[in-house]
């Protein structure tokens, strides 16, 4: 499945620039928790569609992504990333920053082990992977963290009568809320 950004760099490096902007230093088990939620959350909201071409696995410590965590394992990495994400992207990310930024590198590790495509990959194996339908899935059920809405608000705009109305993209076989 093609994925919405180019790299997973793209979005590592938005989150390090956000705790930047914020004063805060971002723990790299922090930064693979946010990760994970920002690729979990995406394919809810988006149904089922990767933020980033990223891999996560299960790790002892909780699930990861080998490629950031290796990259990152003296600080910072020099390679290229895309400046200017899609506005949409954005506005995504920064729903997943004001919703999680603030909470601790152990809250957040806490809450991703819950999740159930975590505890089926490790039962699997060290370092196995974590499939994406399964982190969608964990996610959409509401059992391991905040529901989607409370993550990334629906849109609402206006009819021409003046009435609100919450936007949301058309998923097949759904029913409509109330």
């Amino acid at each position: 499945m093609p994925a919405d950004l180019d790299s997973a760099f793209d979005v590592a490096f938005w989150f390090a620039d956000q705790a930047l902007n914020s004063n805060e230093y971002l723990q790299p088990q922090k930064l693979h928790r946010l990760l994970f939620l920002a690729q979990s959350y995406y394919a809810v909201a988006f149904a089922g569609r990767k933020l980033m071409p990223a891999v996560f696995i299960a790790d002892d410590m909780g699930p990861i992504e080998p490629n950031i965590f290796r990259a990152f394992s003296r600080g910072r990495p020099d390679v290229d990333i895309e400046l200017f994400m899609p506005p949409e992207i954005d506005s995504f990310l920064r729903n997943i920053w004001s919703r999680f930024g603030h909470l601790s590198a152990d809250r957040l590790t806490r809450l991703t082990k819950k999740s159930a495509a975590y505890q089926k990959s490790l039962k699997r194996g060290k370092r196995a992977e974590i499939p994406l339908d399964q982190m969608r899935l964990s996610f959409t059920r509401d059992e391991t963290g905040p529901a989607v809405a409370h993550v990334v608000p629906p849109k609402v705009m206006v009819t021409q009568s003046g009435r609100a109305v919450k936007i949301k993209s058309w998923v097949p076989g759904s029913k409509p809320e109330d």
